[in-house]
């Protein structure tokens, strides 16, 4: 297959290995694959030297493909008092909606607000740290809040003010929501559609902007001697010691069972575990619109609900977790998020039979004592372990983090790098366009336009070339030129993937695994669409590209299948 030699095709992962192999020294070595990782891969890259990135399992494999898909400033974090941390997420939200609108998009959303004057005592002496749980927010509270959201925003804004509505008008614009409201509050935050994309991507980009950087899944880092760490590809199993000046500990929820691999007895993290539901019901979809509710429960816990895609998304819960590995939505979970969505939407017909997919992620939020989850903060920082005995580099840990404000938690790592190898800073990202991002149409309109030129230039439907604007950004008219039929063959099972644009995630994106593809390239498990005929289509097609027999393909199928049910 031809691809265009501008869309930029990830490296074969043996070219990668074997270029590791023969160059094993390095100024960073990144470990984690997830947004924070990949973003400082793609800070790092622009800067020069050599960086390696690996990943144990596949890119974006952990929190940033199973989190609740929100770019947010984290409004309830003001009651916590963490005003840096809302400050920075709202400016990194305003970054995104600007240079990433290929997946960020904005998100109006609707809090339901049940008392005039609840809260105006526990809020308080939650905000100066008192050993009480959050709940039980009135309109005045919201107020608050929302008036100092808005004021962050500054000039920097992309998204309309608050507002509040009345208890009937509320009611008309969201039917189906329960009675004992007093008014709602609505404001705008925003959405990702394909994280998993953006951390593929900026692998691709920061590769492309520094040869001298490489990134490979499926790899782990066993142990250290002294000057070297030891990679072992999970698949070949051939190992290799590379020599870096630094090692970044990005992996998230794992930071702690990382280091210990690396001789450090660390204990920064202290996850969470967030389960969610992808919910088939057109009552609900109608009700929502183009809006997310966020809503309270009884027990002080924020959820929320939201569209997404021609599914509803709802979540989350909050709870510790000991092992990031073992964590799975199980039933408990399934029960209370149902109870909550039943809670505040009373007058729809809501069902477990809704549910077509579960998923949960760990979020790797910093060790602490508190009892209450909601009450651990937020924000994100840097812990050192200096050079010993054992070790003559430094690793250094990122704990925290969150999909929104992963570009500047980026940046923050990277200053600090470049301080310890003595180099100056070439680049910024922070007005940089993703990859894809370049000459969004952006608008309704202008959109519309570029969807029909490129239609009519490539005959191609414009529905079609509508779904590929969504999954690569403008450099979907260079997908849509191909000329094999391949690309105008659409899949049996899924009409809205065609043969070719499989083939082409196969052969250009180092997929391994069946489950790789439809759960971390595409939306196809999350949306609920891996049903049997559609793995059986789609493992047919990856098998004839990655050399797999019928036992190989029998048993990735059973394993996507697994992780579609929410298994794994």
């Amino acid at each position: 297959m031809v691809i265009s030699c501008t869309f930029v095709c990830m490296k074969k992962r043996e070219a990668v290995w074997n270029g590791i192999k023969a160059n094993p020294e390095c100024d960073v070595l990144i470990l984690g694959a997830g947004v924070n990782g990949t973003g400082l891969l793609r800070d790092l890259a622009l800067q020069g030297g050599r960086c390696i990135l690996i990943e144990k399992d596949d890119y974006a494999a952990g929190a940033s493909s199973k989190s609740s898909r929100m770019i947010h400033g984290g409004l309830r974090y003001l009651e916590n008092a963490e005003f840096k941390l809302v400050s920075e997420a709202v400016h990194e939200r305003n970054l995104l909606l600007q240079h990433a609108p290929h997946y960020v998009m904005p998100l109006r959303t609707t809090i339901p607000v049940t008392s005039w004057f609840k809260g105006m005592i526990k809020s308080p002496m939650v905000f100066f740290g008192l050993p009480v749980t959050p709940g039980g927010r009135g309109a005045l509270i919201v107020k608050m809040g929302l008036t100092f959201y808005d004021v962050i925003t500054g000039r920097s804004r992309q998204t309309p003010r608050h507002f509040f509505m009345s208890k009937a008008k509320t009611s008309a614009e969201v039917p189906g929501l329960k009675d004992e409201m007093v008014c709602s509050a609505t404001y705008w935050d925003a959405w990702i559609s394909q994280p998993e994309r953006l951390c593929v991507n900026m692998v691709r980009e920061g590769c492309q902007e520094n040869s001298e950087c490489a990134a490979l899944n499926y790899v782990t880092a066993e142990r250290v001697d002294t000057e070297h760490v030891r990679l072992r590809d999970k698949i070949s199993g051939d190992a290799v010691d590379v020599k870096p000046r630094i090692v970044v500990n990005a992996t998230g929820a794992w930071v702690d069972y990382a280091n210990r691999r690396l001789g450090i007895n660390s204990q920064f993290m202290g996850g969470t575990k967030g389960s969610h539901l992808v919910i088939d019901n057109q009552g609900l979809y109608d009700a929502l619109g183009d809006r997310m509710v966020y809503y309270e429960h009884d027990d002080g816990r924020i959820c929320i609900t939201f569209r997404f895609m021609d599914k509803v998304i709802m979540g989350s819960t909050d709870i510790r977790v000991e092992n990031p590995d073992d964590a799975v939505c199980d039933d408990s979970e399934i029960d209370y998020m149902m109870t909550t969505l039943k809670g505040v939407f009373l007058h729809l017909n809501l069902s477990k039979d809704d549910i077509v997919h579960t998923f949960c992620g760990v979020r790797p939020l910093p060790f602490s004592g508190l009892d209450y989850t909601g009450r651990v903060p937020r924000s994100h920082h840097l812990r050192t372990s200096k050079p010993d005995d054992q070790r003559s580099f430094p690793v250094y840990s990122m704990v925290g983090g969150k999909l929104t404000t992963f570009r500047a938690f980026a940046e923050q790592v990277t200053d600090k790098l470049l301080k310890e190898l003595d180099r100056d800073r070439k680049q910024s990202t922070r007005k940089k366009d993703y990859y894809g991002a370049e000459s969004f149409p952006h608008g309704a309109d202008e959109r519309s336009k570029w969807i029909e030129r490129v239609s009519r230039n490539n005959g191609l439907d414009e529905e079609s070339v509508n779904n590929l604007l969504e999954r690569y950004g403008t450099k979907a008219e260079e997908l849509a030129a191909s000329l094999e039929q391949e690309w105008r063959d659409p899949l049996k099972s899924l009409p809205e993937y065609t043969v070719g644009e499989i083939r082409m995630i196969a052969e250009t994106e180092q997929v391994l695994h069946l489950s790789d593809l439809v759960r971390r390239r595409t939306l196809i498990t999350l949306l609920g669409q891996s049903n049997e005929a559609a793995l059986t289509e789609i493992a047919t097609i990856i098998g004839n590209v990655l050399g797999w027999d019928e036992d190989k393909k029998q048993m990735e199928i059973e394993a996507a299948m697994e992780e579609a049910n929410g298994r794994a």
